[in-house]
């Protein structure tokens, strides 16, 4: 049996704005109804796989959680990385965990990126069986995707020697010019480097010892010191800091004798720019994709999304325009690689839109910013039934709610009263209060908040069922 490890990192800048540093591209349902960890976690479904191990970024923890439990998924495991050190480390952990969850000595790892498109799921299933034997005789291996067209942005594998259903690697190639590109898919013995990989939990962590032992070590005491906090096993920022980065190519596959590499044609794309999510989707007539209330005319070739307004294009060709409800995005699709170059721009700026979305999502639900301005600010509260927001009070802001649909069971100091439709009250400075929605149905309460200072960090959590005490997130 298989057990899957499912890798959620990635900061959000190549799909700025509709992904971002706090919601990045796994999250979002780019090419379905589904997103995409959660479309990576359903192409397993006859595999016979089991309970995955979830690598994730501490900050996505509850947003990962939540997507796989909407999918009927509980994972074997959830490793949370403080900080990201690349996919050798953070598959080093995953490993661990799976060694210790799994009933097995010595379980099969099928590693998966969590932000990938595969259109074939039969073609995927049918390249994994193949690559069972290699990987339990002890090899490594890694899928190699069968080039479409001259890609400039993927790595290369160059394939030796048949061995069964998988071929020898002669050597990894980094990402070549158009020149080097197109030889490499004349001459049909390259591959475009997947990410994907399948190999035995110990063979992988022998292989990193011999290769990468500092980082080997690190991970070792890392996972021993982790400790449980709800679901998750959180790893201990401190000495995790303190292990190299690196991925697994350049610590262990391209230093092993004994990686090998099994074709995949499956319709595989990893989306990793707007003119790859593009071509990932179904166009009309004209070469468009338009999602939302999009209206264009005399326009070819073009993405245009639109999340909470009406988008209107005229005489465009090749664009992408992206509208969320803090941000607007237009670019040639040959420029979209420089997307992160605007990224960057805001960090610098010191502004929150590389790293928020207007609406942000917690445990229990989501608030959305309306309207800011000198001393105040309007939030739109969204609880879940059954979500309790923190034991909390703030130093520098009072706060008016009014529920709008719903009922709200409110502590407000040593009171603890319900609130229905079109009722409200008041929460002053300094006083412990906390929302819990009681119903059925989902909670909308309007907040609105006055002071001097209003920002998120402000709040002082007293008692949470999340396990965030101490924190703002």
């Amino acid at each position: 049996m298989l057990t899957p490890i499912i890798l959620s990192g990635g900061a959000g800048t190549r799909l700025w704005p509709l992904s971002r540093e706090l919601y990045p591209k796994q999250l979002l349902a780019l090419t379905g109804e589904r997103t995409l960890i959660q479309q990576t976690a359903l192409r397993l479904e006859g595999l016979s796989a089991a309970a995955p191990v979830v690598v994730c970024n501490e900050a996505h923890r509850f947003l990962v959680a939540e997507q796989l439990r909407q999918i009927g998924i509980e994972p074997a495991a959830m490793v949370l990385e403080p900080v990201g050190r690349n996919t050798a480390p953070a598959i080093a952990l995953a490993a661990q965990a799976a060694l210790g969850a799994a009933r097995a000595d010595d379980p099969l790892l099928l590693v998966l990126p969590a932000d990938h498109v595969i259109r074939d799921v039969p073609a995927f299933q049918k390249a994994v069986r193949a690559a069972l034997g290699p990987a339990g005789a002890g090899k490594l291996v890694t899928f190699g995707i069968v080039p479409s067209a001259p890609e400039t942005g993927y790595g290369y594998i160059q394939r030796g020697a048949r061995h069964g259903a998988a071929y020898a690697i002669a050597r990894f190639v980094e990402k070549p010019d158009a020149a080097r590109a197109e030889q490499f898919l004349a001459s049909g013995e390259y591959y475009w480097n997947s990410g994907m990989f399948l190999f035995r939990a110990r063979r992988y962590l022998e292989e990193l010892e011999r290769f990468a032992p500092e980082m080997a070590q690190v991970c070792a005491e890392a996972f021993a010191s982790a400790r449980s906090d709800l679901d998750f096993t959180r790893i201990e920022r401190e000495r995790f800091e303190a292990c190299p980065a690196d991925s697994i190519d350049y610590a262990v596959m391209e230093k092993t004798d004994d990686a090998v590499v099994v074709p995949l044609d499956a319709g595989w794309s990893d989306i990793g720019s707007w003119a790859a999510l593009h071509a990932a989707c179904e166009a009309d007539a004209h070469g468009n994709v338009a999602r939302g209330d999009v209206i264009c005319e005399d326009s070819e070739g073009c993405y245009l999304y639109a999340e909470s307004r009406l988008v209107s294009a005229v005489g465009l060709r090749n664009h992408v325009v992206v509208e969320t409800k803090d941000a607007v995005l237009v670019a040639p699709k040959d420029r979209v690689q420089d997307v992160k170059k605007l990224v960057h721009r805001l960090k610098e700026a010191g502004r929150y839109e590389h790293s928020l979305h207007r609406e942000v999502f917690r445990p229990w639900g989501s608030y959305d910013s309306i309207e800011s301005g000198p001393r105040f600010q309007v939030k739109c509260l969204k609880v879940k039934p059954g979500g309790v927001l923190s034991l909390q009070l703030h130093h520098h802001r009072a706060e008016h709610w009014v529920v709008v649909s719903g009922t709200a069971r409110i502590t407000r100091g040593d009171e603890v009263f319900l609130l229905e439709e079109n009722q409200s009250t008041y929460i002053p400075i300094g006083v412990r209060h906390r929302i819990e929605n009681p119903g059925k149905i989902a909670l909308h309460i309007i907040e609105i908040q006055s002071g001097s200072y209003l920002g998120e960090d402000d709040i002082v959590r007293l008692e949470d069922q999340y396990g965030r005490e101490g924190t703002t997130s």
